[in-house]
């Protein structure tokens, strides 16, 4: 089966204490569901960008900044990879993951394949 990487994108400057008090239950159900489905492989939340480092190359250069990057404001905040069926099934189960947070919350998930060999 393929797998799936989802990279989970949100507004850094957003604080997440303005979660509603039913968050972490719908959030760990549905952590729940898609372990004992055997699709989730790993998941997490990434440190915020103020304790990051992004290294570019280009034009044979190396630049090395760290964070925080302002000029940035949808940051990458966490990822999941899955083994799904096929792409519908994978997306399927991000929408869902996007569901559980309020209608107040801006978040994005891309999700894409993981090419293989």
């Amino acid at each position: 089966m393929p797998r799936f990487l989802t990279v989970i994108r949100i507004d850094e400057n957003t604080p997440a204490d303005d979660r509603d008090p039913g968050f972490d239950a719908r959030m760990g159900a549905l952590f729940e569901e898609i372990t004992k489905a055997g699709v989730m492989l790993d998941t997490a939340a990434l440190a915020p960008t103020a304790e990051g480092t992004r290294l570019t190359w280009s034009g044979g250069r190396m630049s090395v900044v760290d964070g925080p990057f302002t000029e940035t404001k949808e940051v990458i905040g966490g990822y999941s990879i899955v083994q799904a069926k096929d792409k519908a099934e994978a997306v399927a189960w991000a929408e869902r993951f996007l569901r559980v947070h309020s209608d107040d919350v801006s978040i994005t998930a891309e999700v894409r394949e993981i090419a293989e060999g």
